[in-house]
């Protein structure tokens, strides 16, 4: 039986919501206190994110609904839940979140829901809200709008004229691996269709091109393979120009039982997010270091070290790639030494461009990450 909350304000409906939007994981890994998700002191929920274009901001972050017509078996939040059920309306979402901005809480919007009878049905809240705040209270700032799987091309457009940047989770890494996760989603229709469809209208010099688009993979529900997630990153970045991907990592106990008992699931708790956080690493080097996925080196099963990053372990399988001469290499091969990152090897080529540098402290403080260039540069 659904357990349904009678009636009830505001307050104690964004309490619910706010809070349950801490099932979307992504940036677990973070590895300082001001990294990953933490609790406002009136106890809504507030993020710090790293934005699509790079910086790092504050937003609210909230569901418009916890009801859910979906079975995806990773989600603590679907159907067969007993767990309070309640919404938001566009209006006390709108309200909601302006006295947060207005207060210099918070940077922008990250609105989400769960699937409210159907998808469009879902999207005409989630784009009523975001036209509230651009059309009646003049908003200007950053929203950032979830599409809900399965919704039609007219709702996907709509979202994306009124976002800063949309996302439509794409789950897991093909059709075979969702099936394990849901009944009730069709790979190609319901994700990579209008993944494509935000990919076309977000593209350079089409009438959106402001619009970011993200998109997040569960690591690990459906048993899936590091190396199928990276070959479909490889696509998102090359051929439909994604502006991220975030990974989430999936926990025991999080979804249905069922996934529990998967022979695949580690049993070390701390096991997926050292897998999600490589997968970020990846995700790095093929971002900002130009590396490509026949670049990353996995284990027979398919599966990124846990014991090294993916950069330092293509180092130590391309011994004839070094050394790396830092006052001839160009900015790709620096950027293949460990311990180099891009703000590092941009110093370097304007250093070099003045003067020869004869050694890592003419870099700068050679400490632990510096240090770990010494074995592959020459001067």
């Amino acid at each position: 039986m659904v357990g349904i909350v009678s009636k009830p304000d505001t307050q104690e409906k964004l309490e619910i919501l706010s809070a349950d939007a801490q099932y979307d994981l992504a940036c677990a890994c973070g590895t300082n206190r001001d990294e990953g998700r933490r609790r406002g002191s009136d106890g809504r929920w507030i993020y710090p994110v790293t934005l699509p274009s790079g910086g790092r901001s504050v937003l609210f972050k909230s569901l418009i609904s916890n009801v859910c017509t979906n079975d995806c078996k990773y989600c603590p939040l679907r159907e067969q839940q007993d767990v309070r059920r309640c919404s938001l309306s566009p209006d006390e979402t709108a309200n909601v979140f302006l006295d947060y901005y207005r207060q210099r809480k918070v940077f922008g919007l990250f609105l989400s829901s769960g699937v409210i009878g159907s998808p469009d049905a879902t999207m005409d809240r989630l784009t009523a809200t975001a036209r509230l705040l651009r059309r009646k209270h003049g908003f200007r700032g950053y929203i950032h709008l979830k599409v809900i799987p399965g919704a039609s091309d007219a709702a996907v457009e709509e979202a994306v004229s009124l976002a800063s940047a949309v996302s439509l989770n794409i789950e897991t890494p093909g059709r075979k691996n969702l099936a394990r996760l849901s009944s009730r989603k069709d790979y190609i229709r319901d994700i990579i269709e209008p993944i494509k469809l935000i990919s076309r209208l977000t593209a350079r010099g089409a009438r959106f091109s402001r619009v970011k688009q993200t998109t997040q993979f569960i690591v690990g529900a459906a048993g899936e393979s590091d190396a199928e997630i990276v070959k479909y990153m490889a696509g998102l970045y090359d051929r439909l120009h994604m502006q991220r991907i975030y990974f989430s990592a999936y926990q025991r106990g999080a979804g249905d039982a069922s996934l529990d008992l998967d022979p695949s699931m580690p049993a070390d708790p701390a096991q997926p997010f050292v897998r999600e956080h490589r997968l970020y690493q990846v995700d790095f080097l093929m971002r900002k270091y130009g590396f490509k996925d026949s670049d990353i080196a996995f284990d027979s099963r398919g599966r990124l070290s846990l014991d090294a990053d993916p950069k330092e372990l293509w180092a130590r399988n391309h011994p004839e790639f070094y050394p790396v001469d830092a006052n001839r290499a160009s900015r790709l091969d620096l950027l293949r030494v460990p311990g180099l990152g891009p703000l590092t090897v941009d110093r370097i080529i304007k250093q070099r461009a003045d003067r020869r540098i004869r050694s890592l402290e003419d870099i700068g403080r050679v400490g632990v990450r510096l240090g770990r260039a010494t074995p592959y540069l020459i001067f």
